[in-house]
């Protein structure tokens, strides 16, 4: 994956969620390329907490980028997990399948990248960035960094780009991207975000998205400003 060593003429496309991570993603990538330089991509795949894409949309006119949104139905289409299907509630129990939570929505990021990269390719954008992190509690596949690697490569070869795909977030605990999002000046648009699974705002304050947050401000020592807000 790419180094962080970039010039200021340089454009980063940052998929942006809504959430606490890619919005600090989003405030690194504006530190290294410039605000000028930077936009987002958020995705609209039948996600149960939807709201998540209204965040997004503020999130970027808070920080002065724009915001595409692109639909994806196929992920509702094919169910099985959580996220995507209503009648799947949300739990933190290891399924059985794969040992992974029931909130994992296989090839989510795979699917994202490879879209935002043909984005990108269409508009001269040469660097991705997207807060995965294989420190997180899930552990899912696709957001490792040989995962990442890998889609990397072939992204590189299938548009025959030179597409990077940047995770400033890969080896931070929760703690440690609280701490970065300080450092980045990114706390005031941290209120904006939405990180519950079940779509609920306030935050139902019990989905295993909710916990992990909440476990990362207070390790830091740091009120989380979206509570402020509620």
């Amino acid at each position: 994956m790419a180094n962080s060593q970039t010039t200021s003429d340089e454009m980063a496309l940052v998929v942006l969620s809504g959430g606490q991570d890619s919005t600090t993603c989003l405030y690194w990538a504006i530190d290294r390329f410039g605000a000028a330089n930077v936009s987002t991509i958020s995705f609209d795949y039948g996600q149960r907490h939807k709201i998540e894409l209204e965040c997004a949309a503020r999130i970027a006119k808070h920080a002065s980028v724009s915001n595409a949104c692109l639909p994806i139905n196929t992920f509702a289409s094919l169910g099985g997990d959580a996220l995507t299907d209503r009648r799947i509630a949300v739990d933190s129990q290891i399924s059985a399948q794969g040992g992974l939570p029931n909130t994992f929505v296989p090839g989510r990021n795979l699917v994202f990248l490879t879209l935002a990269a043909a984005y990108a390719y269409q508009r001269g954008i040469d660097h991705l960035v997207t807060g995965v992190a294989q420190t997180d509690y899930s552990g899912y596949p696709d957001c490792r960094e040989g995962t990442i690697r890998a889609l990397q490569q072939t992204l590189r070869a299938g548009m025959e780009s030179t597409v990077s795909i940047h995770t400033p977030l890969m080896h931070l605990s929760k703690k440690e991207t609280v701490e970065l999002a300080v450092q980045l000046g990114a706390l005031p648009a941290l209120a904006l975000t939405h990180t519950c699974y079940n779509g609920k705002r306030p935050p139902c304050g019990e989905c295993p998205a909710c916990e992990l947050r909440a476990k990362g401000f207070a390790e830091a020592g740091i009120e989380d400003p979206l509570l402020k807000t509620q």
